[in-house]
C-alpha cells in the first residue's frame, strides 16, 4: 500500500484529504508544520507528499527545497496544495521540484485522480527497478542503493551485481558471469572475477553477505542471507 504524507496546518483540510485518499486505498500520515514534516520524512520516507504552501513555521517552498536537497527524499513526488493563485508561485514551485500543483478550494476527487496519476507514472519509471533485500538497482540510471544510501560501484562491479540480481537467486557459473560481464573476448580470469566479487562485497557492507559463493560452480544472490 502506497503511503501519502499530508502536510497542512488546517485540520479540516487534513481530515478531508485523509478521508478521500484512505477510501482510495492509500495509507495516510499527517504533519501540521514544515519541521514536523521534514522529521517525518527523515524517519520514514513516504511514497508521495501533499504539501501546503502556507505553513506556520517553515513554508512549503522551503520544505520542498530541503526535500530535494536530501538524498533519501529527492525522488519523492510532491503535490503542492495552496490557496495562492499567482502564476509566479506555481513557476517557483515547479522549479524547486514539485510534481503537481492543486489550488484551494479543490475537488477531492480531482486530487485523488492526480495522486493516482503520479503513482502510475512512478511505477512506469521504476518498472526496471531490481530489488534484493535491502538492495535497489536502477539499470537505466546505473545507480545502486543500500536502503537510502547510494553505493558507488565501478562499471564492472555494477554489471556483476546486475547479473546476479537479474538471476533472482539462481546460481550463475563462473564462466557465465565472466562472459556476461567481460564478454567472450574480454580476457577475464577466475582471479579477476573473484577480485571483483570481493570488492563488491566490501562496498555493499552488510548487504554484501547476500553474494554467496557456490563452491565449485559460481555465485548467486541470496536475499535471505543474514545481514546483521
Amino acid at each position: 500500500m502506497e503511503r501519502v504524507l499530508i502536510v497542512d496546518d488546517d485540520p479540516d483540510i487534513q481530515r478531508l484529504v485523509s478521508y478521500n485518499l484512505s477510501r482510495a486505498g492509500f495509507q495516510i500520515t499527517t504533519a501540521s508544520t514544515g519541521r514536523t514534516a521534514l522529521e517525518a520524512v527523515q524517519e520514514l520516507p513516504p511514497d508521495l507528499i501533499i504539501l501546503d504552501l502556507m505553513l506556520p513555521d517553515v513554508d512549503g517552498m522551503e520544505v520542498c527545497r530541503t526535500l530535494r536537497q536530501r538524498e533519501y527524499s529527492r525522488r519523492i513526488p510532491i503535490i503542492m496544495l495552496t490557496a495562492r493563485s499567482e502564476e509566479i508561485d506555481r513557476v517557483v514551485g515547479f522549479e524547486l521540484g514539485a510534481d503537481d500543483y492543486v489550488m484551494k478550494p479543490f475537488s477531492p476527487r480531482e486530487l485523488v485522480l492526480r495522486v493516482k496519476s503520479i503513482f502510475r507514472r512512478v511505477r512506469e519509471e521504476r518498472s526496471d527497478l531490481l530489488r534484493s533485500g535491502n538492495l535497489q538497482l536502477y539499470p537505466e540510471r546505473r545507480q545502486v542503493f543500500s536502503g537510502k544510501q547510494q553505493v558507488m560501484l565501478t562499471a564492472k562491479e555494477f554489471d556483476l551485481l546486475q547479473e546476479l540480481m537479474r538471476a533472482r537467486g539462481n546460481v550463475l557459473t563462473r564462466e557465465m558471469l565472466m562472459d556476461k560481464v567481460w564478454g567472450y573476448n574480454g580476457g577475464a580470469t577466475s582471479r579477476t572475477l573473484d577480485t571483483h566479487v570481493r570488492r563488491l562485497r566490501e562496498k555493499l557492507g552488510d548487504d554484501g553477505l547476500q553474494v554467496e559463493t557456490v563452491r565449485g560452480v559460481g555465485y548467486r544472490l541470496n536475499n535471505n542471507a543474514e545481514t546483521g
